[in-house]
């Protein structure tokens, strides 16, 4: 009689082996801390891994690709955790979970921090800013260090310092056979335009040394609050004010129902539609204030709380509008530019009778991100001038599809304006072209090519993912 290896059995022999050289904590299902280790920042992703491996630094790390490798069991990667797709979490795999790798090394002189991978952009800022110096990290706090420099790195500083892959100087990184690679232009130098923008494809990522920039602790930000009535002249006079914007100047229109004890709104906002532009402006303060007085006096605003603020505080100031323990789901598109349709046609969108609560982020580029050369890494669409992200939300209790649903009636308004490409960080589980159309035709084929070299089987494929050529093994274990 043959013995069919049960779940439970196969996750048995995959924690007793990876026991025999681990330091950090294995949880499986009848572990206390399992449940909440496996939960994702999206509570629409409700899977249950066979066991959790939580690494307390690279060896650990080591040992769970080799043991998940040598017992054919699928594994998915956690940083900080933050992920519309889920990919950190799947069904009868191993979590290898990076959450407790929270170190963080600042170096002042050469402007520089070596940074782990279960950071998130909080943790991370908390200790450069000690130094007056950071790095381009989200548009919330929440957001994980390691996934967002994977893909790219979108924030409030981008148009002044670029990009979080941009300013990544090397990084370790953990192969699927096991082997630790210290990647940089010098080393592995192909590896390394692949993994800027080409998320977890190729590796785990179990540092990362990023240059730093003289930025506060003191800046000028905040937000300009306008009713709907004002919505479409306040985004085309931003439009136009920041086409002459200095790269210092960074704006974000954002286009919400405030919600219930939102701290930085009153009380007779909540639970409006309403717009809000969210600006920082990195550099001397009294040259912010002339540059933002555009802004001001093109639109009054109905609420204005621009002022002296520190870094720390504009990168936290969204974090009410993302809660943890909601599901959500998202589409994002690239626009060439902000032309007067596209403004008529996200306001109706937004506004429309069968409208649900939910995000609409229109975030400006240019500066910095547009003047580095396309084919300097992986990363792509950098004439985008703008990222436009639809974002949905609701309660776990709730039915989500007409949540759903509205995404994607919005996003199939606004493709006439799409560039024709997508950031690979604002893709949920959208198939096989759209993760094409984050990078274009020359970059996936480059990048395809990267990933017979270094996961010919597709070891790591709980991604954006990009399929080797040809695979002697499959992937999905």
């Amino acid at each position: 009689m043959v013995t069919v290896p049960t779940a439970s059995s196969i996750g048995a022999a995959v924690r007793a082996a990876i026991a025999e050289d681990f330091q950090g904590r294995l949880l499986g299902p009848e572990d206390s801390g399992y449940d909440e280790a496996r939960r994702a920042w999206n509570w629409l992703i409700d899977r249950y891994p066979l066991l959790i491996a939580r690494c307390v630094g690279t060896a650990d790390v080591v040992q769970a690709v080799k043991q998940a490798r040598r017992h054919r069991v699928p594994v998915s990667v956690k940083g900080g955790g933050h992920s519309i797709p889920g990919h950190c979490v799947w069904n009868d795999g191993l979590m290898i979970d990076l959450s407790a790798m929270k170190g963080v090394w600042v170096d002042p002189v050469r402007r520089t921090a070596l940074a782990q991978p279960g950071l998130t952009w909080a943790e991370f800022d908390r200790e450069t800013q000690l130094h007056g110096l950071a790095v381009t990290g989200g548009q919330v706090s929440t957001t994980g260090v390691a996934g967002l420099t994977l893909g790219g790195g979108i924030g409030w500083l981008m148009r002044k310092c670029g990009l979080t892959c941009d300013n990544l100087l090397s990084a370790e990184l953990v192969t699927a056979d096991g082997d630790v690679l210290r990647v940089s232009a010098d080393e592995h130098g192909e590896l390394f335009w692949g993994i800027r923008g080409g998320g977890g494809n190729f590796g785990i990522v179990t540092s990362f040394e990023f240059q730093l920039h003289p930025v506060g602790p003191e800046i000028l930000a905040g937000t300009l609050v306008y009713s709907m009535d004002k919505a479409r002249e306040a985004l085309r006079s931003c439009r136009d004010v920041m086409r002459q914007a200095p790269d210092e100047l960074t704006t974000c229109g954002v286009l919400l129902t405030v919600p219930d004890g939102h701290p930085d709104f009153p009380s007779y906002v909540w639970n409006r539609r309403v717009l809000t532009i969210t600006v920082c402006y990195a550099g001397p303060i009294e040259e912010g204030e002339r540059e933002i007085q555009h802004l001001r006096e093109a639109v009054p605003a109905d609420l204005d709380t621009i002022g002296r603020t520190t870094y720390v505080a504009l990168q936290r100031s969204l974090d009410p509008t993302a809660p943890p323990g909601q599901n959500y789901w998202e589409r994002s598109e690239y626009l060439a530019d902000l032309e007067d349709a596209a403004i008529d046609t996200i306001l109706a969108c937004f506004d429309a009778p069968d409208a649900v609560p939910g995000e609409v982020i229109v975030f400006e580029r240019g500066g910095a991100v547009s003047r580095i050369a396309e084919d300097a890494m992986a990363f792509a669409h950098r004439d985008a001038s703008y990222l436009m992200w639809i974002i949905a939300h609701w309660r776990p209790t709730e039915d989500g599809e007409r949540f759903i649903a509205w995404t994607q009636r919005f996003a199939a308004a606004m493709r006439p304006f799409s560039s024709g490409g997508v950031y690979v960080n604002g893709l949920a589980d959208e198939g096989p072209d759209r993760v094409r159309a984050a990078y274009g035709p020359g970059k996936y084929d480059r990048l395809v090519a990267l990933k017979d070299a270094y996961d010919p089987t597709n070891f790591f494929f709980l991604n954006q993912n990009i399929p080797p050529s040809t695979r002697t093994v499959s992937g999905r274990y």
